[in-house]
């Protein structure tokens, strides 16, 4: 079975397949919902030649709004191993525009990855975190701007 939007199994699918669920000490609330993950998406419009950075995709929800929309990449940082696979499958889906970085996003730093372009935050935050340190005075700029709870 796949998805209308995408050609890709649906997220419920794909998050049985795996054996995913979502753990709430790392913040985890997965997005089931495409069009949702599109209207979310489609406030950083326009998308072309655009890279997004994206901070803890899970099972790739708004990953799979994101590339399809005009995405020209994407740089995925998640810390939780057991979603990769899944990400896997929407990289080989769309070749060469998601980069999938398994690390934690408190301690990585995307500015190699960007060779001195800019990119855009992805505006959905593991709820558990403070924001990264390399997000001030960085070329990562967030939309719409993303929260981050005080610890």
């Amino acid at each position: 079975m796949t998805s209308a939007k995408d050609g890709l199994p649906p997220l419920r699918e794909v998050i049985r397949q795996h054996g995913l669920s979502a753990r709430k000490s790392l913040g985890q609330n997965f997005l089931l919902d495409l069009n949702l993950t599109e209207r979310i998406a489609r406030a950083a419009e326009p998308l072309a030649e655009v890279t997004v950075f994206e901070v803890g995709p899970g099972p790739g929800g708004l990953t799979r709004a994101l590339l399809p929309l005009g995405a020209a990449r994407v740089i995925a940082v998640e810390r939780d191993e057991r979603a990769i696979a899944a990400l896997e499958e929407i990289a080989a889906h769309y070749p060469g525009r998601l980069e999938i970085v398994a690390a934690d996003a408190l301690t990585f730093d995307p500015r190699p990855q960007l060779d001195g372009r800019s990119a855009r935050s992805s505006p959905i935050c593991p709820t558990t975190s403070p924001p990264p340190s390399w997000c001030h005075g960085s070329s990562v700029e967030p939309w719409p701007p993303c929260t981050f709870p005080r610890s």
